[in-house]
């Protein structure tokens, strides 16, 4: 999909464009392409005159060619962030900020470029060039980021009151155990999101590209980022004492069933020796030569049952 967007009385306008012929007359600021075609991406490299990598968006590009100037083209690479409720992930996006055209390559369709979409077209003056664009996606997403983090705490707040306010057996404590890690994986990737992020709008400071306004938004949004850094390792510490709390748990439930195994194994050894003695092949059995040697056997070995069921009872061993 190639949508184009232009500046007009201070508010962004999106046209899709469905051919070359389309694209020819427009004068956008902002050019996106969502999982195109290559027939999509000939028509914006001979519109603008350069070349779109077919690897743009690769996963697997080395550190170096994340953020690079070539030919007047300036290259960034960055991950944004998509938390749908099932599968939370980072999604590539590639940028060619060139003679004042944004042009962005990405795969899928991502909530900060809807965000940004909807504030372009309702608030006037908020964009006035490509860079403009660019910083402003980075802000939504430190944005996003935050939203996100409020969510985790939502959530492991619920998580809290199962763990710390009931009776948490092994099904209720595996729950537990995939929503921690869940969370766990969500902060993880916001993580890295913003580190990312943070890279990127160092890289526009250090290469003297945006104006004073520009470069104080920039600072702004670095501000932003640093002070989710300690949100996320708050988060980590209460991921980690819910599952040590859980694990402890489960801990718990399996050292009940050991102690009732450990309980049952002292009981039953009194009756178990008693019963080896009588059946003892001796030369005088009580069982033959009295007559009430079978119950005799019998009622021994019940009282040494109930004798230390009643020892561990008293001393609260069984509670």
């Amino acid at each position: 999909m190639l949508n184009v967007f232009t500046l007009a009385n201070g508010r962004l306008f999106q046209e899709e464009i469905d051919s070359a012929e389309a694209l020819a007359p427009v004068t956008p600021i902002w050019v996106d392409l969502e999982a195109p075609t290559p027939a999509e991406k000939s028509w914006v490299a001979g519109r603008f005159n350069l070349i779109i990598p077919d690897d743009i968006v690769d996963e697997d590009l080395e550190e170096s060619a994340r953020f690079y100037e070539e030919e007047g083209a300036i290259h960034l690479r960055s991950d944004f962030l998509i938390d749908d409720g099932e599968t939370p992930r980072n999604v590539r996006v590639a940028f060619i900020l060139y003679r004042n055209v944004l042009i962005s390559v990405h795969r899928e369709d991502l909530p900060v470029f809807r965000l940004l979409r909807m504030r372009a077209r309702r608030i006037p003056a908020l964009i006035e060039d490509a860079k403009d664009v660019l910083l402003k996606l980075y802000d939504a997403d430190a944005e996003f980021s935050a939203d996100t983090l409020e969510r985790i705490y939502d959530s492991l707040e619920a998580v809290s009151k199962r763990v710390l306010k009931s009776q948490m057996n092994d099904e209720a404590a595996a729950g537990v155990l995939a929503a921690i890690a869940r969370q766990e994986d969500l902060n993880g990737r916001i993580r890295r999101n913003v580190m990312d992020t943070r890279r990127a709008v160092s890289f526009m400071m250090r290469a003297r590209m945006l104006n004073a306004e520009q470069f104080e938004e920039a600072r702004q949004i670095l501000r932003d980022i640093d002070s989710l850094d300690s949100h996320t390792a708050f988060l980590f510490d209460k991921i980690n004492f819910l599952m040590d709390a859980t694990v402890g748990f489960i801990n718990i439930n399996q050292n009940k069933i050991i102690k009732i195994f450990s309980v049952a194994s002292v009981a039953l050894l009194p009756p178990t020796l008693i019963a080896s003695i009588y059946g003892m092949n001796f030369q005088a059995m009580p069982e033959l030569n009295w007559k009430l040697g079978y119950p005799f056997a019998l009622g021994l070995m019940i009282a040494s049952i109930i004798t230390p069921f009643w020892y561990f009872r008293r001393k609260g061993w069984l509670n």
